[in-house]
């Protein structure tokens, strides 16, 4: 259940960055940033997703720390577009909320996951 939760909520964190890098890039014509943005926003869930057909615990954990690292690199991306002025405050607020309730769900489900090697 948990992983559904995670898988659908990192589905959702790449649909609204693939918006978000749209009309930036409409509106003011930035590629180098929001390209970034745009890999590991959706690699994410990308990677979640492939973990569903990892070949064992070590591949399904490996799956699970990339996610966990591109959503950290997410969060960066998001901070230097808001810094720059290229996202308003309220759209930054509500993705940052976003990524940092996907790696808090990722770090405890590998926490678990680890736990219950030992």
């Amino acid at each position: 259940m948990a992983q559904s939760i995670l898988r659908d909520k990192s589905k959702e964190l790449a649909k609204q960055i693939v918006f978000l890098c749209r009309e930036i890039k409409k509106e003011h014509k930035e590629t180098v940033l929001t390209n970034q943005l745009l890999r590991s926003g959706t690699s994410v869930g990308a990677n979640l997703h492939e973990a569903q057909y990892a070949q064992g615990t070590k591949d399904f954990i490996s799956k699970l720390e990339i996610a966990q690292k591109e959503c950290h690199e997410t969060e960066y991306w998001l901070e230097l577009l808001f810094e720059t002025g290229y996202i308003p405050q309220e759209k930054y607020k509500a993705l940052q909320n976003t990524c940092g309730t996907i790696r808090r769900m990722l770090i405890a489900s590998l926490n678990t996951i680890k736990g219950n090697q030992t």
